[in-house]
């Protein structure tokens, strides 16, 4: 059980409720109540998290504890953690004297901003729970400061409790079996260590409407909060007691049903976009919204091959509207801004995406006539647009290849960007391009079969350009900046994409085989892939420091667990594809990179991590495509008879 280990709740509109085991908050995003008034965007920390004590007849013992700058954690004592789990819930239990236990509970309700908690002891006895909540009603990437427009009134009606702390913001209303006691100040200094190292603002002040007292030798002491920005629950006009129930058996009832574990991990990113019916995927929490490529490369594994066909078709319907000039955004701007459309390869995932879903749905009786005229027409759109050649020169070369790149914009899935500085360009043919946009034309050769010759005058030319016999690998990039002949020759992880991951491979046989094996011996990890080979000049063995050095290594050596997803699928292709191969791939590579992201974040996966060793996780602590290549791996690469 570490610590420092991070525990993750989400409601499926793009809110949450966050932290690590310990209780101390170490960043601005650990909340007890975020909520996204735009699903999934627009998100704002309602409640940042509470301080709680127990007062017994020996004495006050707390269970919680806070950072302050400068470097102070208190109380520095508090009582003993003596187990914590994610399952069904976060839950913790802390020793207290006697021999007795104090349980606490922490539980999302899916589809509204509602979160409970409750306390229960092991056993009766004169003690009294006190609580007092932190406050900030704030944008989830800032800090707040004390200030006097801050409203600490609050509207009290039998168990329910609200303040209006801001005009045009949220409200957050209570529900308490509690004694509720006014106390309005401000806390100040509250020290966010992980921000600190990120080199940003680390230090907030929270507000504090007063405290709630719970006699727990009374039964189950329970704390709700929730907001009004996508309306009230019902469950808010119940008493506490009964809202715990009915939110508690509720939940039970829905997570019974995941398979595994990390069908469970999936269903935190799959949530509503717009209206009532339409769907997307959070690329990441607790700072990522949906984006482009994040959410069709997830797809095939959050989605697809975890069940969740309806949320697919949804998803990918969705999507199907934004469509344009052959492309599809790479993400969504907070506020309504426009869609910013700067990916090669998001459109392309689409692709894959969908001709995945057709194939699922075709096991059970194929999809709608309706539903498969707007799929065919977005992937017709989307190869045609690209062979005509759309923005920022993406376009289809006379060689048959695709062609992309700009000065000053950064294209790839290797998106790092500093100001003016495009740390990986790629200008070009990247490898994993060409992969993508031959599979793309042999999807699209299903409705219109002229596209199956240009997909394979694209694969003739692909073995010709990229493959170095002697190397024993393809090429990260040909063409480099547009410039015939000119070839970037850099050991990444790419090029496993002409090999696994994709419906079709470009290259098979004794070819694959020496790919797969370079790659494995250079870039394997037991977190995942290294972006760029150790003995690279430019490799960088640490994620750290300011956003210019963590940007800059952020494709030059750290380790990404979802390319794990096209490795072990090339491997076991490599290998065969029998099923002993399958197990052996499962055993050597699968089951270690999930062993070792328990440590920090039970049940879940993040998005990086060094690529020295110990190869620390780092970065958003849980990411989409991390889970869902685990889940395509787990449940259908290396399913065997």
């Amino acid at each position: 059980m570490n610590p420092g280990a991070e525990w993750l709740e989400t409601d499926g509109l793009g809110g949450y409720a966050m932290g690590r085991v310990d209780g101390i908050r170490t960043r601005r995003y650990h909340a007890l109540l975020a909520v996204s008034r735009r699903p999934p965007t627009e998100r704002m920390t309602l409640v940042n998290g509470f301080d709680a004590w127990v007062e017994t007849p020996g004495g006050e013992v707390s269970i919680t504890s806070q950072r302050y700058a400068p470097d102070v954690t208190h109380p520095a004592e508090r009582a003993r953690l003596i187990d914590f789990t994610t399952r069904p819930w976060p839950a913790w239990r802390f020793a207290l004297p006697d021999g007795l236990a104090l349980t606490q509970e922490l539980v999302v309700q899916h589809g509204a901003p509602l979160i409970a908690v409750s306390w229960t002891l092991s056993a009766p006895m004169e003690a009294t729970l006190v609580v007092r909540p932190f406050l900030s009603v704030r944008d989830t990437h800032h800090t707040t400061h004390e200030n006097g427009a801050f409203d600490f009134s609050a509207l009290v009606a039998g168990q329910r409790i609200t303040w209006h702390p801001y005009g045009g913001l949220p409200a957050v209303t209570a529900v308490t079996n509690g004694e509720f006691v006014p106390e309005a100040t401000w806390y100040r200094n509250f020290q966010y260590d992980e921000e600190r190292a990120r080199g940003l603002d680390f230090v907030e002040d929270l507000a504090t409407p007063g405290t709630f007292r719970f006699a727990l030798c009374a039964g189950r002491a329970v704390l709700a909060f929730a907001s009004d920005t996508a309306g009230m629950s019902p469950l808010l006009d119940a008493s506490a007691p009964r809202l715990w129930d009915e939110l508690s058996n509720g939940e039970r009832t829905r997570r019974a049903a995941f398979a595994t574990p990390l069908h469970r991990a999936a269903d935190a990113f799959i949530v509503r976009r717009g209206e009532a019916n339409g769907r997307t995927i959070v690329a990441g929490y607790p700072w990522f919204t949906d984006w482009g490529r994040d959410t069709f490369i997830a797809l095939r594994g959050l989605c697809i091959v975890g069940d969740r066909l309806h949320d697919a078709r949804a998803i990918l319907l969705e999507w199907a509207q934004h469509v344009d000039a052959g492309m599809l955004p790479n993400f969504f701007p907070e506020g309504g801004a426009a869609a910013e459309y700067n990916s090669v390869d998001a459109s392309l995932w689409y692709v894959i995406a969908v001709h995945d879903y057709l194939a699922a749905v075709a096991r059970s009786g194929g999809a709608s006539d309706g539903d498969e005229a707007v799929l065919r027409q977005a992937v017709i759109d989307i190869v045609s647009g690209y062979a005509r050649g759309t923005r920022f020169g993406i376009g289809a070369d006379v060689d048959g290849l695709l062609s992309a790149g700009v000065p000053g914009v950064q294209l790839t899935w290797m998106d790092a960007k500093v100001g003016d500085w495009v740390v990986t360009p790629r200008i070009g043919k990247p490898v994993e391009i060409q992969a993508l946009w031959s599979n793309a034309l042999r999807v699209a050769a299903r409705w219109e079969p002229n596209w199956r010759t240009v997909a394979d005058r694209a694969r003739a030319a692909f073995i010709a350009r990229f493959w170095s016999e002697e190397r024993g690998v393809l090429a990260d990039v040909v063409d480099v900046d547009h410039q015939p002949g000119v070839i970037d020759v850099s050991l990444r992880p790419n090029q496993l994409f002409a090999v696994g991951g994709l419906p079709w491979p470009l290259v098979d046989g004794e070819m694959a085989r020496r790919v797969v094996e370079r790659c494995e011996a250079a870039l394997w990890t037991p977190a995942g892939l290294r972006s760029l080979a150790a003995g690279d000049t430019r490799y960088v063995g640490h994620y750290g420091g300011d956003i210019r050095q963590r940007d800059g290594s952020y494709h030059q050596g750290t380790v990404w667990p979802w390319l794990a997803g096209p490795f072990i699928d090339a491997w076991v292709r490599a290998h065969g594809g029998t099923d002993d191969a399958k197990r052996e791939a499962r055993r050597r590579f699968l089951d270690p990179l999930l062993a070792h992201y328990t440590s920090s974040a039970p049940g879940q996966l993040g998005e990086i991590a060094d690529g020295d060793a110990p190869h620390v996780p780092n970065g958003c602590p849980f990411q989409a495509w991390s889970v869902g290549e685990a889940l395509r791996l787990s449940e259908s690469v290396l399913a065997v008879d």
